[in-house]
């Protein structure tokens, strides 16, 4: 395996995990979420958003962390 460890595989995916929450809170930046909401709830909506922001981020960066040690266990087969 190319990261070896518990360790530094817990290191990768939390600085995978904080990457993607920060790409996914930038690209939803872009929707006015508040305008979905009832009046004068704004502080729903950004609730709302860090929420959206987290499980979507959470759903990405597992699919990444699990594609990359899938990668690396590939080499097992042909041995």
């Amino acid at each position: 395996m190319l990261i070896g460890g518990i360790g530094p595989q817990a290191i990768l995916a939390m600085v995978s995990h904080l990457i993607f929450i920060v790409i996914t809170w930038y690209a939803l930046q872009g929707f006015q979420i508040e305008k979905l909401m009832k009046p004068n709830r704004v502080v729903q909506a950004r609730i709302m958003l860090i929420l959206l922001t987290i499980t979507i981020a959470s759903t990405v960066s597992n699919f990444f962390l699990d594609y990359l040690f899938w990668s690396q266990r590939i080499p097992s087969l042909f041995q």
